[in-house]
């Protein structure tokens, strides 16, 4: 459709100021939600008008999300194949600036001028997130988009995230277009590569954000022992093995993960120093302290405990037992990598448990680096909240 044939979508009185202002998003009760508005399907592409008439530009509309509409411009554009072409060319030569081999988060939803979407690029293999209505309407449209970029090997939708329900879309996931059965789709970082399963795996394949932290990490690891909870892959268990650690183990509760994991380790001629097991992390950090184990370094790369409002008190709490946990087991003057993925969590509140389960342990340290998310996950002026990584690398006492 050309954007003089999409449907009129109508703010409220006095209710366009935030997005004339910047905002990407309008919220349902900002919208005039009219007989002729609730027939408009999900996911649609609208035209969005103020009271007077006036363009606001070209959104995605979902009369049944909190979040109604979301803009892909400002001005009076057809979304269509070239438009979405131009968006990723655009991200790519960003990354292309930042990273110099392909394996990085291709886009990253609104700060990338692309609601709804993340794309993760491993080579010649993509891994694609629609988590709007508006995001699943554009698909087809984007894999046009994709192939004329790109001219990806294979395309995996990894449509399986809880906020689809938001939406109102089934979680599904598939192989959009190509072909896997020659090669699995394949990662590169701190010279090691590890072959992922980006159908079974968990999210998008591999935790691109904590690409930063875990140089660090490589970095201080020559000649120690280290301990990685929650490896999943065993990316920071792998690299910091790469990088000269004595040993490392990795604990994660996915047995597809610790498959993944050991074959990487063989893959990469490290089996001799990184061994993986099966474990939940909160019992074996018991276990361990039972055994009275001490590392050089920690590794603690929880998921998210805080995945809604009502979860605020023990998400909370739960990041104070993990250091309480954890914090025994490093060596004095050792090193302790602790992360919170919880977008609802404020950073203070983050570094305040952290603080308080240090003091429980009977433990004391420095923070000598702390930190979000790479350049890769870029985050929207007007969306701070979006910046939901926090990390701490400490030295313990």
């Amino acid at each position: 459709m050309t954007f003089n044939t999409l449907p009129v979508l109508r703010v409220k009185p006095r209710e366009d100021r935030r997005v004339r202002g910047g905002h990407p998003w309008v919220y349902s009760n900002e919208i005039a939600l009219d007989a002729e508005a609730k027939a408009v399907a999900p996911g649609s592409l609208v035209r969005l008008v103020d009271a007077q008439g006036d363009s606001l530009g070209t959104a995605s509309f979902n009369a049944h999300s909190l979040i109604a509409a979301r803009l892909w411009s400002t001005t009076a554009t057809a979304v269509d194949a070239s438009f979405l072409a131009a968006r990723l060319r655009a991200a790519l030569a960003l990354r292309e600036r930042c990273f110099d081999r392909p394996y990085y988060r291709l886009v990253h939803a609104e700060a990338d001028g692309m609601p709804g979407f993340i794309i993760d690029r491993y080579g010649d293999v993509l891994c694609v997130q629609a988590n709007t209505a508006g995001a699943e309407h554009l698909l087809p449209v984007l894999l046009e988009a994709l192939d004329t970029v790109l001219k990806p090997r294979a395309v995996v939708l990894r449509n399986d995230t809880p906020v689809r329900a938001l939406e109102g879309l089934q979680p599904e996931i598939r192989l959009a277009a190509g072909s896997l059965d020659d090669a699995p789709a394949m990662v590169e970082e701190g010279g090691v590569r590890i072959a992922l399963d980006l159908l079974e795996g968990q999210k998008t394949g591999w935790y691109f954000d904590l690409a930063g932290a875990r140089a660090i990490i490589a970095g201080l690891a020559k000649g120690e022992e280290m301990l990685d909870v929650y490896c999943n892959s065993g990316a920071f268990a792998l690299t910091a093995a790469k990088a000269g650690a004595k040993s490392v183990r990795g604990i994660d509760r996915s047995e597809l993960a610790i498959g993944q994991a050991v074959q990487a380790a063989k893959d990469n001629n490290l089996g001799r120093i990184a061994r993986f097991e099966k474990a939940e992390a909160f019992p074996a950090l018991e276990q361990l302290q039972a055994e009275k184990a001490s590392f050089g370094i920690v590794v603690t790369d929880p998921p998210n405990f805080v995945k809604s409002r009502k979860d605020l008190g023990p998400g909370a709490k739960a990041y104070r037992k993990l250091a309480k946990l954890a914090a025994p087991l490093v060596r004095p003057g050792g090193i302790w990598f602790v992360a919170c993925c919880a977008h609802l969590l404020p950073g203070e509140v983050f570094g305040k448990e952290v603080a308080i389960g240090l003091s429980l342990a009977g433990r004391t340290g420095r923070i000598l680096y702390s930190g979000g998310a790479g350049p890769d996950h870029p985050v929207h002026p007007h969306l701070p909240e979006s910046a939901y990584l926090k990390w701490q690398i400490l030295q313990l006492d």
